[in-house]
């Protein structure tokens, strides 16, 4: 099942901030919660293995079954495993919204797309999972550009910094992907290593 309880347990547990949110709750308490937080156990190599796939799977949002359809499909494409996975995690609408500034978080991204906020190369996707491919443009529908949440984030956008990977519109409330995001681009402070050979053993 997909992780939908508090994230800021998780991000302290965890060591990593999924929301704007956490960054400054993990400013706070870098340690883990409850009364033992403080005194974090060693991890072992399995333990640090699961670690960064929870990790990976609360960032975006996915279950296990899905988290680990996307990780047999990297595995069978040319190139790093790790890499492959992490581009197609990043190509999801869902999370392509999220980059773009159209919503604060990817659940809400998530949300919008749902309910129909988006189009992928002028065609309505309400699919948060579709891969956006290199070079589309995603934008607001035209009856959606003028709801009073793309009104306020409209003036957001005004002042949000784009990864270098996408091209960001404020007026237009549209985005392009220019290139494949490497993890270089993204930062996300996810080992993909270790998810691979966290597969590597099951």
């Amino acid at each position: 099942m997909r992780y939908t309880g508090p994230k800021a347990k998780k991000a302290r547990r965890l060591g990593m901030a999924f929301t704007e949110k956490d960054v400054k709750i993990l400013q706070k308490r870098s340690y883990a919660p409850g009364q033992h937080g403080q005194n974090r156990a060693r991890l072992s190599e399995y333990g640090l293995q699961l670690r960064e796939k929870q990790k990976a799977k609360i960032n975006y949002g996915l279950p296990e079954r899905q988290f680990s359809r996307y990780f047999q499909k990297a595995l069978k494409q040319p190139g790093v495993t790790g890499d492959n996975l992490i581009k197609m995690l990043e190509l999801r609408l869902d999370n392509v919204v999220f980059r773009m500034g159209f919503a604060e978080t990817r659940a809400q991204a998530r949300q919008l797309v749902g309910h129909g906020f988006f189009e992928v190369n002028g065609k309505k996707v309400d699919i948060p999972s579709f891969a956006v491919k290199v070079g589309s443009t995603v934008a607001v529908k035209a009856n959606k550009q003028k709801s009073k949440y793309m009104e306020k984030q409209k003036e957001k956008l005004k002042n949000f910094k784009s990864p270098e990977w996408v091209e960001v519109s404020a007026d237009k409330l549209s985005g392009k992907v220019l290139t494949a995001p490497t993890p270089e681009m993204i930062n996300n402070q996810i080992n993909t290593q270790l998810i691979v050979e966290h597969y590597s053993r099951t």
